[in-house]
């Protein structure tokens, strides 16, 4: 954007006003009515608590068994299989339409908000104003922001009202406005999609979210296995290019005996190494990491919909001793001398750290299941 333009209609930043006057302008130009963009904008404010948030936004620091095991508890499964029930034949509509699992939703629904019961507490509109004012990622919040206004035409959010997530999520199963506009749907009859207070809206419309994520009809996403003590360990994680048969035919085998799917793609993931849980991710799980790019939450959301399904508990197994926080960013400072891509060294097991770390386990003639362990840190 030329400096000429930016002058013309500031994207963010400014006089928070004149910010808004263009937001206004933008948004009727879009097609939304002026007074529909004046209800949604009139008292706007910056909150300054959003910023805050948006600055030390929290990390997964946990491991897959500390965080499954809280998230993924009795209580919740107990719930989640009565709402399931409760809503029967929403549900049932909800896979005859866009062919997602009732325990997909379901988890997800119980992951992130408890099936409703805990929503959020910030103003969506001033949430939303903030952020797109804001410097730090306005070509992501203003568009959130002027589907706001079209939500608010459409008689489905009251700015002066509505509350959610510090980032704009809204409802039940927290999207953000751009994704309701889209693939809102009126699962109730009522006339208006209403993610907040509608669980049918909110299933609904969660399942055809999750379709156009890429999910397919019929097909599992995850499958817990047990591994023999032998494996290329260096082709777990992501991008192996393996089958899920290919996985069976080395000793992976299926805890549930399921091998009918054989023939898709699958991954070996470990989320805590190869002595720890294990489990076979196929093309739907591609959705989870749609949602939230965290692994640990999208391995524990994945498994959750597993149990919701049917499915057995998982074997914790016996893993190895991790590294602690200050000891894993000491790993991230080196594998970073070494030139490997890790990110920020937050102490964060992610993707990056994972690929290097199977490098270095294979250099040093170590099982490379991407798990750093003490002796990985020693060896370095």
């Amino acid at each position: 954007m030329t400096g000429v333009a930016f002058a013309q209609a500031p994207q963010c930043g400014g006089d928070l006003n004149t910010f808004l006057q263009g937001v206004k302008a933008e948004a009727v130009k879009n097609g939304a009515s002026a007074a529909a963009a004046d209800k949604a904008l009139a008292g706007a404010q910056i909150d300054q608590k959003v910023l805050a948030r948006d600055r030390a936004q929290g990390v997964f620091k946990q491991t897959f068994t500390e965080f499954s095991t809280r998230t993924v508890s009795k209580g919740r499964l107990d719930q989640g299989k009565q709402k399931m029930v409760q809503y029967k034949a929403v549900f049932d509509r909800a896979e005859k339409e866009y062919g997602v699992a009732p325990g997909v939703i379901a988890a997800f629904w119980a992951m992130e908000t408890d099936f409703g019961a805990v929503q959020g507490d910030f103003n969506t509109r001033n949430a939303l104003v903030t952020l797109a004012h804001d410097c730090r990622r306005p070509e992501l919040f203003r568009p959130q922001l002027l589907a706001m206004i079209t939500m608010v035409q459409h008689g489905d959010l009251d700015p002066e009202t509505n509350t959610g997530a510090w980032a704009g999520e809204v409802g039940q199963v927290q999207m953000l406005p751009k994704d309701i506009v889209a693939f809102g749907v009126d699962g109730d009859g009522d006339g208006h999609v209403a993610l907040k207070t509608s669980s049918p809206d909110a299933i609904m419309t969660a399942a055809k979210f999750i379709q156009h994520l890429g999910f397919k009809r019929g097909e599992p996403w995850i499958q817990e296995v047990s591994v023999p003590e032998n494996l290329p360990w260096e082709k777990s994680g992501f991008d192996s290019g393996m089958k899920a048969g290919d996985w069976f035919k080395l000793g992976v085998k299926p805890r549930d005996g399921n091998t009918k799917f054989a023939d898709l793609e699958g991954e070996l993931i470990l989320p805590q190494g190869r002595k720890g849980p294990a489990f076979i991710t196929y093309p739907n799980f591609g959705i989870y990491l749609e949602w939230n790019k965290s692994f640990i939450y999208t391995t524990s959301a994945a498994y959750f919909a597993t149990r919701l399904e049917g499915a057995e508990a998982y074997a914790k197994g016996n893993p190895e001793p991790g590294l602690s926080d200050v000891q894993m960013k000491e790993l991230q400072t080196k594998l970073k001398a070494k030139g490997y891509e890790v990110g920020d060294i937050d102490g964060i097991l992610g993707g990056g750290t994972r690929d290097a770390v199977q490098k270095e386990q294979l250099k040093h003639n170590m099982p490379a299941d991407g798990w750093p362990t003490p002796a990985l840190l020693a060896a370095l």
